[in-house]
């Protein structure tokens, strides 16, 4: 991938935020911790590392190559709402695209799109 199609990585995030209804949730009355993800969209053949940089990197797992997958971002990224970026790094690639800065709270999806080569 060149620096040109760095503008066409995608990030969108979509609703997903869900709020407790009263009642019998977790234990303690507690509702269960609302998962946050990340839904990669990769159109390219090669299959890439993806990782959340917010201002640390951490590995959420591989993304094959013209597959749709989903990763869970882990909380202590998030912390109570965060910007934050996503790189992809391919395997076998030289360059390493990293999106826009998305505002992320918990509970969201958010949807990468990584173009073709």
């Amino acid at each position: 991938m060149t620096l040109a199609k760095l503008a066409a990585l995608a990030v969108a995030a979509t609703l997903g935020a869900c709020a407790s209804k009263g009642g019998a949730g977790g234990a303690g009355g507690q509702a269960p911790p609302t998962r946050t993800t990340l839904r990669v969209q990769n159109q390219n053949f090669l299959d890439m590392n993806i990782y959340v940089v917010r201002p640390f990197r951490v590995r959420l797992g591989l993304a094959p190559g013209v597959t749709t997958t989903t990763f869970v971002i882990p909380s202590a990224a998030i912390g109570n709402g965060s910007p934050m970026r996503f790189l992809a790094d391919p395997v076998g690639g030289r360059a390493t695209p990293v999106s826009d800065e998305i505002f992320v709270q918990a509970g969201e999806e958010v949807t990468l799109i990584i173009p073709p080569g």
